[in-house]
């Protein structure tokens, strides 16, 4: 009787053979539609055009590396490449900076206004982007017009647009991972002798790396793969990646071989940066939620 008792305490958190296989199937579905396209781009940068045009054939043939080479001289990628990475790089080091400073001092200090400023933050993610074009667009106009500063059709202005997107959502996440951190941390640097920035630098930035990381990845991928701000706010001068992957459509033809190509070479930096900092962005984004 007692192995019969073991066996219906523990049958109702056994897992059925039934419940296995559905996660399987389930898991294995997903895993295809996230891999079939993929696997589309792949074969179809490697076909020369002639057989990207017509039908789509699952198991490729007459393969080559034409298109990974004639990517870089049917339109300037390396051009385009260099701006993305200025423009995502640099919005990236501002936003960071900047969002760890105002973050520490919400989180460390009480001021007049404190609530004020982070409902502020919040609610500027609710608005869409498309909504700002036009202010932004004008703004920048006048200030060309009126100081000489060419904000419009610069990567300077870029960089300013995407840090209005940026900037709000990393210093409210910043916010509640630099209230995880004890204050006593701050206030023993304190006791030592360090000021408030040595503090915060010594101490709090070290502590609050993947919190930093995850911020860092999101303003740099919300930069990088932006499209609609990069096709009005720049020039043929400053065009980035996500804008100029438009060039390989000519009048007469689209490259897609080289197409296909192009948008691989161009997300290896999104993806190996994910790989390599996964880690922290997993723990920079679950640390400070129950705050």
């Amino acid at each position: 009787m007692s192995s019969t008792s073991v066996t219906r305490r523990r049958s109702p958190n056994a897992d059925p053979r039934s419940l296995v296989w559905t996660r399987r199937v389930v898991l294995t579905l997903l895993a295809l539609f996230a891999l079939v396209p993929v696997y589309v781009m792949i074969t179809s940068s490697l076909k020369p055009l002639r057989y990207v045009s017509g039908k789509f054939h699952w198991i490729p043939s007459g393969l080559t590396i034409r298109p990974y080479i004639d990517i870089w001289t049917t339109v300037p990628l390396a051009k385009y490449f260099v701006n993305s990475l200025i423009v995502a790089g640099t919005a990236t080091v501002c936003s960071v900076v900047i969002a760890i400073l105002s973050a520490y001092a919400v989180s460390r200090y009480d001021f007049r206004g404190k609530r004020v400023f982070t409902v502020t933050v919040l609610s500027t993610q609710m608005f869409p982007g498309i909504l700002f074009l036009l202010p932004l667009f004008l703004i920048f106009v006048n200030i060309g017009e009126s100081t000489g500063i060419a904000l419009f059709g610069s990567r300077g202005g870029l960089i300013l647009t995407y840090l209005t997107f940026s900037l709000p959502f990393s210093i409210w996440m910043l916010i509640g991972y630099l209230e995880s951190i004890p204050k006593e941390l701050d206030e023993a640097a304190l006791v030592d002798g360090c000021g408030p920035l040595g503090a915060l630098f010594r101490i709090v930035v070290p502590a609050a790396v993947p919190g930093i990381v995850a911020v860092a990845v999101y303003a740099f991928m919300t930069a990088w793969g932006e499209v609609l701000f990069a096709s009005i706010m720049t020039n043929d001068t400053t065009r980035t990646l996500a804008v100029g992957l438009q060039a390989y459509a000519s009048e007469n033809n689209v490259y897609w071989n080289q197409v296909m190509a192009a948008s691989l070479v161009v997300s290896v930096p999104v993806v190996a940066g994910f790989l390599l900092l996964q880690r922290y962005l997993v723990a920079g984004l679950t640390a400070g939620a129950v705050k």
